[in-house]
């Protein structure tokens, strides 16, 4: 869910539903990189028993999303997870038969933890609000969860995705729901995909985190040839 800083084109949204866990009331009022980046490490070694409370649905569902698509290409496929976090997907994505999976994200305690499953090749900290350091067409798939949220990373990112991602290659993203217009995420996702750089394959509304009554999109496009 990190890896992440705040994007003025969602401070107007309208306040979310009322969070019971006290980090993710945090995560959604952050205002600085540094906050953002010291609240996930703070919350990294508790982050993984936290969320079965909220019922987080996002990670397996994009694992899912991604293994029924390029099926059999998995174990070849390089995949980059984009604001891994505590590494929910990557250990998915590994269980699945992946096999060269990279990693980044904004916090160092985050990162730690995602080391501990073993399911990435290579993790490295990035601060996804910023033009990504990965040259052009370096992953067969990229994938983001939890990232594109209020208070973190703005649709400019999706933009840098169409440009690390393959020709032809796959990128899954979730949205919060509640900023996917208002962000400036739809908007983003329209100009790519009229200006031919993607094709949208779904763009399907998701239970986010159930029990807090979240939902988000689940934004799954292939990169065009």
């Amino acid at each position: 869910m990190s890896s992440t800083t705040t994007s003025t084109a969602q401070t107007s949204t309208p306040s979310l539903p009322t969070e019971q866990n006290p980090y993710l009331a945090r995560a959604y009022a952050t205002t600085s990189l540094s906050s953002t980046r010291a609240l996930y490490d703070e919350w990294a070694t508790k982050y993984d028993s936290d969320l079965p409370a909220t019922e987080y649905q996002a990670p397996t569902l994009a694992a899912d999303a991604i293994a029924s698509i390029i099926g059999s290409s998995l174990p070849t496929s390089t995949i980059l997870d984009a604001g891994c976090g505590t590494g929910l997907v990557g250990a998915l994505l590994a269980g699945r038969g992946a096999k060269t999976i990279d990693g980044v994200d904004l916090s160092p305690g985050m990162l730690d933890v995602a080391r501990k499953t073993g399911a990435y090749t290579e993790l490295n900290e990035c601060d996804l609000s910023q033009p990504m350091t990965q040259s052009d067409e370096s992953y067969d798939v990229i994938v983001c969860v939890g990232t594109l949220t209020r208070a973190h990373v703005g649709p400019e990112v999706l933009s840098e995705f169409v440009r690390v991602v393959k020709k032809g290659g796959l990128m899954v993203a979730t949205v919060l729901g509640d900023i996917w217009v208002s962000g400036g995420y739809k908007a983003r996702v329209d100009e790519l995909r009229e200006g031919g750089r993607v094709d949208v394959l779904s763009c399907e509304t998701i239970g986010y985190r159930v029990k807090a009554g979240l939902g988000a999109k689940l934004v799954v496009m292939r990169r065009c040839e």
